[in-house]
């Protein structure tokens, strides 16, 4: 059994459409369930797709991304589905890339985690491995100047300089498409819905890193429509800034020593 989960919140239906088909068209070799879980204040997305493969779950109120996650990732586990999908509204792909990646998987007990290379509308690619980040690193990626210090640092920090093609164990994946073995998220626990929105990603990408490889897999791509809505919204930018306090102050601000060496052995993978 493979499961795979939407959070949904008031979306264009012309692109969460996208990214249902692409769900459902996939060539897998093992039953498939898709859950959608809906934060929206209406329900008027119940009707956006009929199939027996998808279920459809309205929450009376918003709990936020990563708690409406562990909705699914709990049936996941009752449904005693192996892998799990994490999926953004917003991405469309095709049909060969999720077989493929659980294929990777079962060749490699070891991962915990796998994300693929994840590009633009134009193709380009979205720069999302990443090492774990400092207060430094989330300051610089907002302010991007002085320029001469930023170019170095984002090098380094997104791991831009390395081989797009090489398969390697970044410590944090983006949240957009994300494959999970379900063990080890029976281990490591699921999202942490201290986190409404933003660094719950990264946060669990951390944790499972604790135990288990966390895998970018450019092998497969997926289209992704990157919004960075902390950047247009000062709503947005609040929330980001309060989940920024939770991750640090449950990780270390300045001093974390696991931060360092993690970095540092990511780092070495590629000498």
């Amino acid at each position: 059994m493979i499961t795979t989960c939407i959070v949904l919140y008031k979306n264009d239906k012309n692109e969460l459409l996208k990214a249902i088909n692409s769900l459902l068209n996939s060539k897998l070799n093992e039953a498939f369930t898709l859950y959608l879980i809906d934060n929206s204040p209406t329900d008027e997305l119940k009707d956006i797709v009929q199939s027996e493969n998808v279920v459809y779950i309205s929450n009376p109120t918003n709990p936020g991304f990563g708690a409406a996650h562990n909705i699914a990732i709990q049936k996941s586990i009752e449904s005693n589905a192996k892998y799990h999908f994490v999926v953004n509204p917003d991405v469309y792909f095709k049909p060969h890339v999720m077989q493929t990646m659980i294929d990777y998987m079962n060749a490699n007990k070891f991962v915990g985690m796998m994300m693929p290379q994840i590009l633009n509308s134009d193709g380009s690619i979205q720069n999302l491995p990443k090492l774990l980040p400092s207060p430094y690193s989330v300051l610089m990626r907002k302010l991007k100047k002085p320029k001469f210090i930023y170019d170095k640092f984002i090098e380094r920090y997104e791991l831009r300089n390395i081989d797009k093609t090489m398969i390697y164990n970044a410590p944090i994946l983006s949240g957009c498409f994300t494959l999970f073995r379900i063990d080890a998220l029976k281990e490591i626990g699921f999202y942490d819905d201290r986190f409404f929105m933003y660094f719950e990603d990264w946060d669990l990408s951390r944790r499972v890193h604790q135990k288990y490889k966390t895998i970018y897999f450019p092998k497969v791509s997926v289209h992704h429509g990157y919004e960075s809505g902390a950047n247009k919204s000062k709503r947005l930018f609040k929330i980001f800034v309060n989940s920024a306090k939770v991750y640090f102050n449950k990780w270390g601000w300045i001093f974390d020593k696991e931060r360092v060496l993690i970095n540092r052995k990511t780092l070495e993978q590629f000498k």
